[in-house]
């Protein structure tokens, strides 16, 4: 196959991966849901960062230490797992312990603020960095996307950037879809239910990758 060939092969993949929920989807969901859009997408782009660094480092082979190295692997998952425990925790406390009020609906000054846009960008960051699953399926599937004659590193990035802009896509879907639901968090019940269903997901997901031991 030629080298467009390959980038379209990869994209179909990686496309389907992309459309399945997981953790990235819930996090940047509930950022859209809360903080507005500005942060869904800094927390969207996060998670795409993370992608890139995963990219890059199974082209060079640096993620190979996760599929032949056990302890590696189970030492990332367990930080993995703790991450997103921690996540649902905070999540989950702020829905049981917390008590409601239309002051929680940030305004679009506070809830746009540069640090916060930093904090979100750093929490997609740490959420993609710290699942084992994400290096694995590059290990596994970018190799074999590379064509020969072309610089593995380059195109390995290369690769990734295409998976960051189908997930980017698929993002500005749930972003924009649920924008219209914003007004809705005002009701102090509808924002408890969603840090206690957001939470429950994210625990579930820690959980998974937690008793996960391939």
């Amino acid at each position: 196959m030629d080298v467009l060939s390959h980038l379209a092969s990869f994209a179909l993949v990686a496309g389907l991966l992309t459309v399945v929920p997981g953790p990235d989807t819930a996090i940047v969901l509930r950022a859209a849901l809360v903080r507005g859009n500005r942060h869904g997408f800094a927390t969207a782009l996060g998670i795409g960062s993370g992608t890139l660094v995963w990219g890059a480092a199974a082209a060079a082979g640096v993620s190979a230490v996760l599929t032949t190295s056990r302890v590696a692997y189970t030492s990332l998952r367990i930080v993995g797992a703790c991450y997103l425990l921690w996540l649902a925790y905070g999540l989950l406390r702020a829905a049981w312990v917390n008590r409601y009020t239309d002051a929680d609906v940030p305004s679009a000054a506070g809830a746009e603020s540069a640090r916060g846009l930093w904090s979100a960008w750093g929490r997609g960051v740490l959420t993609s960095l710290t699942n084992p699953k994400v290096g694995v399926f590059y290990m596994a599937m970018i190799p074999q996307f590379i064509p020969s004659g072309v610089p593995h590193l380059a195109f390995g990035i290369l690769l990734a950037l295409v998976h960051d802009i189908e997930g980017m896509v698929w993002f500005a879907v749930i972003i924009l879809g649920a924008n219209t639901l914003r007004t809705k968090l005002r009701m102090p019940r509808v924002r408890r239910t969603l840090d206690a269903s957001t939470g429950t997901l994210i625990g579930a997901f820690g959980i998974g990758l937690a008793a996960s031991d391939k």
